[in-house]
């Protein structure tokens, strides 16, 4: 088996809408700054309280 179980790949918290996402490839070189689970969050950037 390559690379990491799905069950194990980092999981963070949306800032805009606070639901949890998982690491993408695509995230690879810059996960530390990723915030958001998708663009229409990112667009939104206000926390929902």
């Amino acid at each position: 088996m390559r690379g990491v179980a799905k069950a194990n790949l980092p999981v963070r918290t949306c800032a805009h809408c606070g639901r949890p996402f998982t690491w993408r490839k695509k995230w690879a070189r810059d996960w530390e700054q990723v915030k958001y689970c998708s663009e229409a969050c990112k667009r939104a950037k206000r926390p929902s309280a």
